[in-house]
């Protein structure tokens, strides 16, 4: 076999358009991507859509602008759709090397096969009954139904030196005969992603643990093509609250949700990196400030449990230590001036969840509260407090003068002056500090007595 050229490295994300990401696949994404950051290496973003009837435009738009809201950007884009005479090309050196082989059953036929073994306590593996078939029993199938096509595995055992997962032996008499091309003519994973790997250039291959055996079978494909063999990298599988696997199907935690929902995209890439290492969160808006302490060797295979409360909560404190720059195109959208972007944001940034809340806070700002309720024991206390507010010059020290007025005009300290203001001024109980949020307050409403 050929020797890994690692001179010039190459590595790959490769997501089938049939849904959209979810936080599973994104972690697959940052690994390749922040790798080929660490290393230097070119990064492809490779469309598996050779799945014509579930691959839609729709799905490929989205995980591209998933992608780059995320901050992961790609060297080139590559698409398996376009590639479909390389496949039939390499399968028909497989068929001249006698390794692959035609196989006739139906979906039904082969489920049935799979139920019948384990009733009986056998491993469900396919049986090679199509090796037992005569040309003239072939030509009379050919006639009746579509085939598709198997790999025949060596029933050896394959051995690598994973990067994540250590020393794996995988044992491929234990392992069905992978089906490389269905009857529909539809490539399957196996044999178009070696292709593509050889083709490509690919010198590292990071995914999840559950591709192990997968990997033993291209192992062997790889060696049947006389290609060198990329290092291969598993990483844990990510579970919700309840233990079960993300899936695209269900939409999991998909990143168009999470986005939707006001979750910092900093937020996901730094909790997703640091799962599965025991190492605390580092937070970065910028993902390519992770790419300085990631190192695939200290992750574990274990499954990492991925709540979306973690986020919400990162996502907050994202937000608090960022500074206006972060926040500056969306302040333009919902009208804040340039002027007071600045102090705004410094006002308002410890009293968010996402930054969809600034529209309420700047609202609150321009067109005062809406219809406070003052106490009928307030009402007296709050029309002094009109009768001051306007004369005074909205500065930082703006309130403290104004409430320093207020006691002695009226006597009231404490709550008794604090409580009935804000709530006169912001309809609320709680929220940002008066200091920071009267001199930006523009308009004050007139309030009716409860």
């Amino acid at each position: 076999m050929e020797r890994l050229d690692l001179t010039k490295r190459v590595l790959r994300f490769a997501p089938s358009p049939t849904g959209y990401l979810h936080v599973g696949n994104i972690r697959t994404a940052l690994f390749n991507y922040l790798q080929a950051k660490k290393v230097g290496a070119e990064f492809i973003l490779r469309l598996d859509d050779t799945d014509q009837e579930r691959s839609s435009q729709h799905f490929i738009d989205q995980i591209k602008r998933d992608l780059e809201w995320l901050g992961i950007s790609w060297d080139r884009i590559e698409q398996q759709s376009l590639r479909m005479d390389r496949y039939w090309e390499v399968l028909t050196k497989l068929k001249d090397q006698n390794v692959v082989y035609e196989c006739f059953e139906t979906a039904l036929e082969l489920d049935l096969k799979r139920k019948k073994q384990q009733n009986q306590g056998l491993p469900p593996v396919y049986d090679r009954a199509a090796l037992e078939l005569s040309i003239e029993e072939i030509k009379v199938l050919r006639n009746k139904t579509d085939s598709h096509w198997r790999f025949l595995l060596s029933g050896e055992t394959v051995t690598w030196r994973d990067r994540i997962a250590g020393e794996i032996t995988v044992r491929t008499s234990s392992v069905s005969d992978p089906i490389l091309v269905k009857g529909n003519g539809q490539f399957l994973y196996t044999l178009a992603s070696v292709i593509d790997d050889v083709d490509f250039g690919v010198t590292d291959v990071v995914r999840g643990i559950d591709h192990l055996t997968n990997t033993a079978v291209q192992i062997e494909i790889l060696k049947k093509l006389s290609s060198p063999l990329p290092i291969f990298g598993h990483h844990s599988l990510i579970v919700d609250s309840s233990g079960e696997n993300f899936s695209k199907r269900t939409g999991s935690l998909s990143i168009r949700s999470l986005k939707e929902s006001g979750i910092e995209p900093g937020a996901i890439i730094s909790k997703l990196v640091s799962l599965g290492t025991g190492d605390g969160v580092e937070i970065k808006n910028n993902i390519d400030e992770l790419t300085q302490n990631f190192q695939l060797g200290k992750y574990s295979t274990a499954p990492v449990r991925f709540e979306k409360e973690f986020l919400e909560t990162m996502s907050r404190k994202l937000l608090s230590i960022s500074e206006v720059g972060k926040v500056s195109d969306y302040l333009e959208t919902i009208g804040v001036p340039d002027e007071i972007k600045e102090d705004f944001w410094i006002m308002a940034k410890d009293n968010i969840n996402t930054k969809e809340d600034l529209a309420d806070i700047w609202h609150l700002c321009k067109e005062g509260a809406d219809d406070p309720i003052i106490a009928p024991e307030d009402k007296q206390f709050i029309e002094v407090a009109i009768s001051l507010i306007g004369t005074y010059p909205r500065e930082n020290d703006s309130w403290q003068k104004l409430t320093d007025e207020l006691k002695k005009l009226t006597g009231r300290t404490g709550k008794n002056l604090f409580m009935p203001l804000r709530y006169f001024l912001t309809g609320k109980s709680d929220g940002p500090d008066m200091k920071k949020l009267f001199p930006l307050i523009q308009k004050i409403q007139r309030y009716r007595s409860s």
